[in-house]
């Protein structure tokens, strides 16, 4: 599998703002949707059970910085690339490119918990998950 996975949407006119550019709470939600995406080109979810447990990714960490605006209807290439692989936790950047040009630079930290009855813990990468993400990841803690 490549290093980057790539989605290209369009921007929708439900995602701006009065300003007519994208509001900035949106690359938060096309983060999470290229990320569900590149979770289902492996043939996982971010809400999986494996094994018996269920499986979820909460973030611990989250941030974008702006370049330039992003406006209704135009088409965006979201590339994710995973930077790091943790014991429990995966980092990725998501570069929002328009016209060969960044625009935006996203990244997050999720980490692999196990949900039950008592809420959710932190477990382990299980070792399937972390085979199908080591094809692609840049570095492993």
């Amino acid at each position: 599998m490549p290093s980057e996975f790539t989605v290209i949407r369009r921007v929708q006119f439900a995602e701006t703002d009065m300003a007519g550019i994208v509001h900035f709470s949106n690359y938060f939600r096309m983060m999470e949707e290229v990320e569900h995406a590149f979770f289902r080109s492996l043939g996982l979810s971010v809400s999986m059970s494996l094994d018996g447990r269920d499986i979820g990714w909460p973030r611990i960490a989250c941030s974008c910085d702006y370049t330039g605006p992003l406006r209704f209807e135009d088409e965006v290439e979201l590339r994710l690339r995973v930077v790091k692989v943790g014991g429990k936790s995966l980092t990725y950047e998501v570069d929002f490119i328009r016209e060969g040009q960044r625009i935006a630079l996203g990244r997050l930290t999720s980490v692999c918990c196990e949900l039950g009855e008592n809420g959710m813990r932190p477990i382990p990468i299980p070792q399937p998950i972390r085979e199908l993400i080591g094809e692609c990841h840049v570095e492993q803690a």
